[in-house]
């Protein structure tokens, strides 16, 4: 049998032909493809030609600079896009404030990347004080400042924005500032863990080297109320402070006792602060004496006033805002701003707005001393004031004004003092007349310092200040006898309108 060629048994086969029909209903997606790829091809039809039509338009009718920047926005757009899914760099920000505190690492990192400007960088910011002997560089906004450690290599760019005020009587923005430090991500331990804590570190002892003592001061322009700084230059030391030599020993000692307490405070479960209330006569050298206690310790100064504070919890932001190792100051707080009782409100006034719009004695109080004086470490709070007697007593008890400094009338190792800083002399045959009237009289230190200042030989000083005294002794009597009679008059009126009111009784 041949069964090539389709042949069997020598008769030719006819080759069968197989038929496939696909039934609509057996196959229905045959039928749902066949009617959707139409529309698919149209549509894509159309957006072509749309593309078409935007291409021609974009490159015959925009203008160049238009053309360019669309191009721009498309590439930054898709580059970022592309860079954030397979970008091996790691950016950590680095903002100046963390909440209403300064950060550390911030401040630290300016001072530090000052170090690290190189050539290579364009543009950087210097400053200088009048009085200072160096110029101050800081990197400037957008600029880069390459670091490397431990064969790491670190980048560095000071970013700025603005922010609008808040302050509904302000226009003013307030500048907001970070750096970004960018890196490999294989790096990031290493960076938070050994190089940020190597450059807080080293910018620490970089700035004690370096530091400038500054007066603070609040600036109510800024949104967020914050404190602004200028260089303190104040010569007053405690060895040209004209004081009571006992009282100044006194504070020295515990100054320098303070400062060295700190595993103490912690052990008893204090707050690390120490409080001092300043009182006595104007003129008797109270700022002096702030003075020399911030070049004494190296603190900075904050000088809170009162009255540009519009409520206790703006109050705690501005406590909390302050850095450690600084002295606030509240100065006249007798008469700065009216503090009421606890418990009372002002007449006035409906006590919900009392109570929204000042400073109350009960917010002064946490203020010093409650939980919100524990946000920061070796801190002294100074209070002045002319008149002790007027304030609560709530005030000055221990753990809120731990030591009452009295700011005496001039004595006459006061005068000793004066004459050593003002005649540069220790010893004079008029000494003793000059004491001799100093204790006679009620004088304070800057009226003698007043009369020591005149330009003239020493000799006439002397006697000046001598017959100074005399007058001022006699001027000092009539005073005191005016204002007994005046108390005399008034305890009359006092005791007739008693007796008056008991006899209308009677009748």
């Amino acid at each position: 049998m041949n069964t090539d060629g389709g042949r069997t048994l020598g008769i030719r086969k006819q080759p069968q032909i197989v038929s496939i029909h696909c039934s609509a209903a057996k196959y229905p997606v045959f039928t749902t493809a066949a009617s959707v790829i139409p529309t698919v091809l149209t549509t894509a039809a159309s957006m072509a030609n749309t593309a078409m039509l935007a291409r021609s338009v974009f490159r015959d009718y925009l203008p160049d600079e238009v053309k360019s920047y669309i191009s721009y926005g498309f590439r930054s757009y898709f580059r970022g896009r592309f860079l954030l899914y397979f970008s091996t760099q790691m950016t950590i920000t680095i903002e100046e404030f963390d909440g209403f505190v300064h950060n550390q690492v911030f401040e630290a990192a300016k001072a530090y990347l000052a170090t690290k400007i190189s050539p290579s960088n364009k543009k950087i910011k210097v400053s200088k004080h009048q009085k200072e002997k160096s110029y101050n560089v800081t990197v400037e906004r957008d600029e880069e400042v390459v670091d490397t450690f431990n064969g790491v290599q670190f980048r560095w760019v000071l970013r700025c924005g603005h922010v609008e005020s808040k302050n509904q009587n302000s226009k003013a923005k307030s500048e907001v500032r970070s750096f970004e430090l960018n890196f490999h991500k294989q790096y990031k331990d290493i960076a938070l863990e050994s190089y940020l804590p190597f450059m807080v570190k080293r910018a620490t002892l970089m700035k004690q080297e370096k530091k400038k003592l500054k007066i603070f001061t609040l600036d109510t322009e800024w949104y967020s109320n914050r404190w602004t700084s200028v260089t303190l230059d104040h010569p007053s030391t405690f060895k040209t402070l004209a004081m009571d030599s006992d009282v100044k020993r006194s504070v020295m000692e515990d100054l320098d006792k303070f400062v060295k307490r700190s595993d103490y405070y912690k052990r008893v479960g204090k707050a690390w602060k120490r409080g001092y209330l300043l009182y006595g006569p104007p003129g008797t050298g109270k700022s002096s004496l702030i003075a020399a206690m911030a070049n004494h310790l190296n603190f900075d100064i904050y000088d809170l006033e009162l009255t540009a504070v519009n409520n206790n919890s703006e109050l705690r932001q501005l406590l909390i805002a302050t850095a450690n190792r600084s002295i606030l100051v509240v100065e006249d707080i007798d008469c700065s701003i009216k503090l009421n009782n606890r418990t009372s409100t002002d007449e006035d006034e409906p006590p919900e707005k009392s109570r929204k719009k000042k400073v109350t004695l009960s917010g002064l109080l946490n203020f010093i001393d409650g939980l919100w004086s524990s946000c920061g470490e070796e801190r002294i709070i100074i209070f002045t004031t002319n008149y002790k007697d007027k304030l609560d007593p709530a005030l000055l008890r221990p753990g809120r004004m731990d030591m009452h400094i009295h700011m005496s009338y001039c004595t006459p190792s006061t005068f000793k003092v004066l004459a050593s800083n003002y005649l540069e002399i220790k010893e004079h045959c008029l000494f003793s007349k000059v004491e001799q009237g100093i204790e006679a009289t009620e004088v304070t230190p800057a009226e003698v310092a007043e009369q020591l200042m005149r330009n003239d030989s020493v000799d006439k000083i002397l006697q000046g200040l001598i017959e100074f005294l005399e007058v001022k002794k006699i001027k000092n009597e009539q005073a005191k006898a005016q204002k007994e009679g005046e108390e005399v008059e008034s305890n009359k009126e006092t005791t007739n309108k008693k007796d008056s009111v008991k006899k209308k009784r009677k009748d």
